[in-house]
This record gives C-alpha cells, structure tokens and sequence, in this order.
C-alpha cells in the first residue's frame, strides 16, 4: 500500500487542476476537467460513510457533496441524487457505493455528469432485475445479517463488523454500525430504466475480499461497461479502509 508521503507526491501534480477549472476560460484541458463530486451511499450507512474521501478531495480544491440517501424507494433516492445534481455549477463525477451504484446508473444521466464511478457498487443495464443478474453468482455472506424490524431492514452488529467492514478496526466498525440507516423494503424493488454507463466514462473499484456483494459478479459489471477497473484487497468499505486508492480513481475519472 503506498504510504502517505509517496500518496501525497503522487497527487501533487493534480492538485492545481481543480482550481484551473473553475477560473479558466480557455484551454481544453482546464475548461473539461469536473471540479464537482457528488457522492451517493447505499445500505447500511448514512452520507458520512464518504468522510475520508471527501476530506482528500476536498483537499486537491474539488468540491464535495454526499447525497442523504433517503433509502424509502428507488425512486425517491434518485430524486434525491437529481436535486444534488441540479445545484452543481459545471461538469460533476457522481460517485456511488454499493446499492448507490443503483442511483448513480440512473440519475447519471443527468447532463451536469461527467464521469461515474462505482465502489463496490451494483451496476445493472437498463430493464435489468439486479436480484436475477446476482443469482447467478454465490450469496454473499453478508446477506444473511440483514434483519427486518417490520418494513425497516438494517445489518446485524456481528453481519457488519464480519461481512460488510472486515478490514476496518472494530472500534471504528462499531461505531459505523451504529449509525446505519435503515432501509424501506420496497427500495430493494426498485429497477433502473436507463443506464448511464453506456453513454458516460465509466470507473469500478472492485473489492477483491467483498462478503457484501460477490467480487466476481463486481469483475463482471465492471468489465460490461467497459470501466477502468482496479482491483483493491479490501472489504465492502474500500472507501474507508483504501481511501487514497479511491481518491485517485475520482482524480481520472475527473479529467474523463
């Protein structure tokens, strides 16, 4: 893994283009690069889940925003994705995790969006049932924590912390865990109509030790469309436990 001094040396040469965005009038290069990220999350988890991120972006003079995913119904997710969407100022990369791969396939469409990128993230085609495309590949562990107070759905403590944030200290899990967002049961019938990622750039993390979705199902959406694709040793939470990793796929997909 690549310590913090190399990491900082890496981005240094990016940390300009950000700024020369926004100010400059001319010059392709500038005037392209999106300076606007948008981050959306999925189950078990809150906007927040972005912090370490979105401190590093921030950082490189982007300007951040995580999306509060409601997490009632695919549509009113979306909805909330848009509104986001609709005060960006310019060119934006949206970025989603997990079931935010679902929004971010849809409400990428949106014309203020650059690039995509997907961390661990469910990425179906238009029409497609997410629930038929992952039968084809092992359950993954994880579903089985999910528990149900009537219509709300969360993961169990011990789920999360095996499953879901395994590579994460458990302090830092617990404390994750904690702070979940339930989830509607009617979200997960939620199917995307049109798919962004024909027609937008397109980045994956995959998550080489996923217990939450089957990292061979993540190899193969990503493959499908045609993603730049890196592959991290990491759990669900990649965007936690390798957020320079992530922060560098953001910084390309940014100049897409």
């Amino acid at each position: 893994m690549m310590d913090r001094r190399r990491f900082s040396a890496t981005l240094a040469g990016f940390a300009a283009a950000p700024v020369l965005a926004g100010a400059a009038s001319t010059g392709t290069a500038a005037a392209a690069m999106a300076r606007n990220i948008v981050f959306v999350h999925g189950l078990f988890a809150d906007g927040s889940c972005w912090t370490e991120v979105i401190g590093r972006v921030q950082a490189l003079g982007f300007r951040a925003t995580s999306v509060q995913n409601p997490l009632t119904t695919f549509e009113e997710s979306v909805a909330a994705a848009q509104r986001v969407l609709d005060r960006q100022d310019g060119p934006t990369v949206l970025v989603g995790h997990s079931f935010g791969g679902m929004i971010v396939t849809q409400a990428g469409i949106h014309p203020h969006v650059s690039a995509l990128v997907y961390v661990a993230a469910r990425a179906p085609d238009a029409n497609e049932n997410y629930a038929a495309l992952a039968a084809a590949y092992p359950t993954p562990p994880a579903t089985a924590g999910i528990v149900y107070d009537g219509d709300e759905g969360r993961l169990s403590e011990a789920a999360f912390l095996r499953d879901f944030a395994g590579d994460l200290p458990e302090a830092k899990a617990r404390l994750l865990h904690a702070v979940q967002q339930p989830f509607r049961r009617a979200l997960l019938t939620g199917q995307v109509t049109e798919a962004a990622w024909r027609s937008k750039p397109s980045f994956y993390a995959v998550s080489s030790e996923d217990r939450t979705i089957d990292p061979d199902l993540e190899r193969f959406m990503a493959k499908r469309m045609g993603a730049k694709t890196v592959e991290l040793e990491a759990s669900h939470l990649s965007l936690i436990s390798q957020p320079d990793a992530i922060v560098r796929l953001i910084v390309e997909a940014a100049s897409a």
